[in-house]
């Protein structure tokens, strides 16, 4: 399993509320969280098969930042 790290610009729950459905729809997501308190908004992601870039597209669907780490 892959774990991948990225700095997002995520900055509270309700923008985790618009990045959550876009996430929990990739399939190859074991599990994913940001850290709403580290000030880079880290968003930590374990996943089997997924790329960097598969990340990046999900989160700007919900009209975000991802940059891997």
């Amino acid at each position: 399993m892959k774990v991948l790290k990225f700095k997002t610009n995520i900055q509270c729950s309700n923008c985790l509320a618009k990045v959550t459905p876009k996430l929990n729809e990739q399939s190859d997501i074991q599990s994913w969280e940001v850290d709403l308190m580290d000030p880079e908004r880290t968003l930590t992601v374990k996943t089997e098969n997924l790329e960097p870039e598969d990340i990046k597209k999900a989160v700007l669907k919900a009209g975000f930042i991802a940059n891997l780490k």
